[in-house]
C-alpha cells in the first residue's frame, strides 16, 4: 500500500493577521460606500417612481452615486484583504468626502449633523490609513520599496 503525500495545512487568510486599525479603516470605508449606494438607490427610485422637480436629474444623480459607491466598496474589500493598492482609493475617498462635508456644513439645519459625522469618519479613516501599523501591514514603507 502506497502512502499518499499529505498536503500542507491551508494557510490562514491574510486578513486574519491584519491590525485592528486596518480593519477599522476597511469597515468605515465600506460604510461610506454603502451610504453612497443607498443614497444613489433612493435618488434613482425618486427619479423613476417619485415626483421630483427634474426626473432626469434625479436619475442621473442616482446613477452617478451608484458609480461613485464602487470606489470605496472596492477599496474596503482590498483593505480587508491586505492589498497595498487599496490604500490609494481609500484615501482618495476620504479626500473627496471632506469638501462634501464642508458643503453640508454650510447648508446648515439638519445637514450639520451629517457634515460633522462625515468629516469625523473621513479624518479618522485617513489617520488610520497613514498609521505606521497599517502601512506596514499593507507592505508600504521605507523597507518595502522592492515590491
Amino acid at each position: 500500500m502506497s502512502k499518499k503525500p499529505t498536503s500542507p495545512a491551508p494557510a490562514a487568510p491574510e486578513s486574519a493577521a491584519l491590525p485592528g486599525r486596518l480593519t477599522a479603516a476597511a469597515v468605515l470605508t465600506a460604510l461610506e460606500g454603502l451610504a453612497l449606494a443607498g443614497l444613489g438607490v433612493y435618488m434613482l427610485f425618486v427619479g423613476i417612481a417619485g415626483d421630483p422637480d427634474s426626473p432626469q436629474q434625479a436619475e442621473t444623480g442616482g446613477l452617478t452615486l451608484l458609480a461613485l459607491a464602487a470606489l470605496p466598496l472596492i477599496a474596503a474589500r482590498g483593505l480587508r484583504l491586505g492589498r497595498r493598492w487599496s490604500r490609494g482609493p481609500a484615501l482618495i475617498t476620504q479626500l473627496m468626502a471632506l469638501p462634501v462635508a464642508w458643503t453640508l456644513w454650510t447648508t446648515g439645519g439638519a445637514m450639520t449633523a451629517a457634515a460633522v459625522a462625515l468629516a469625523l469618519v473621513a479624518m479618522a479613516v485617513a489617520a488610520l490609513l497613514v498609521n505606521p501599523t497599517a502601512t506596514e501591514a499593507l507592505g508600504i514603507g521605507p523597507g518595502d520599496q522592492s515590491r
